[in-house]
């Protein structure tokens, strides 16, 4: 997470919020009162329909009789408000400091957020965001090679196959390696087949490249696609 984050108190403008969330190029602020207990998050969708712009939600006089006067008011306020307390989303969604990887990557996904307050007895302790995520990504997805024995790679190459059961079942692969570089023989039905085939290989410590030989063959009219040119 990033810590500590980028904060707002629901008493400022949200022209201090606008012009805090482009300098730091971030898409939300957690909204918190003096004492640094979190109250709302602020985002860009809460911006997207203001009077200054124009944008606000046209509704039909059908809508407008069936909207109690009360939602109305509170959506004049939502596009006409000038403080980060009348337009900020009261509820927030959060997560726990111990909380794993998958668990913030299932909620951001689950609930269409880009960011995660991380929280602890209501007080903020940082954020989580997608941007954290690609943080985390990038050294796991280095591009320096490693070393492995060709009997290594394909022996991890097979057992990843036999993981993946559901579509690579079958040995209906097969894998020879020299020196690093893995050459992938077989008669595929599905071109997504080939592709994941391809993937697993290029996910093995130790590979230098890939030579795709597969061969795809189309099931309905035995139609035969030779492997591409440039994999």
């Amino acid at each position: 997470m990033t810590a500590p984050a980028i904060s707002i108190e629901p008493t400022e403008t949200i022209t201090k919020a606008l012009r805090l969330m482009l300098s730091h190029k971030i898409s939300g602020l957690p909204v918190v009162t003096p004492n640094g207990q979190l109250v709302g998050i602020l985002t860009e969708g809460d911006l997207m329909r203001r009077s200054e712009l124009h944008t606000e939600e046209k509704t039909s006089w059908l809508q407008g009789l069936l909207r109690s006067s009360g939602k109305q008011a509170g959506e004049y306020v939502h596009t006409h408000g000038r403080k980060v307390g009348e337009i900020m989303s009261t509820e927030p969604i959060t997560i726990f400091p111990e909380a794993s990887l998958r668990d913030a990557v299932d909620m951001m996904i689950r609930h269409r957020v880009k960011r995660l307050p991380v929280v602890r007895n209501e007080q903020l302790m940082g954020v989580v965001s997608r941007t954290d995520m690609l943080r985390a990504l990038l050294p796991v997805l280095s591009d320096d090679p490693e070393t492995a024995t060709d009997e290594t790679i394909r022996d991890a190459i097979l057992r990843e196959y036999q993981a993946q059961d559901k579509w690579a079942g079958g040995n209906f692969i097969s894998v020879d390696v020299k020196n690093g570089i893995v050459e992938l023989n077989g008669v595929v039905t599905d071109e997504r087949l080939r592709i994941a085939a391809r993937v697993v290989a290029e996910n093995v410590p130790g590979v230098v490249s890939v030579i795709d030989n597969m061969t795809f063959v189309e099931p309905f009219s035995s139609t035969e696609i030779p492997p591409p040119l440039f994999p």
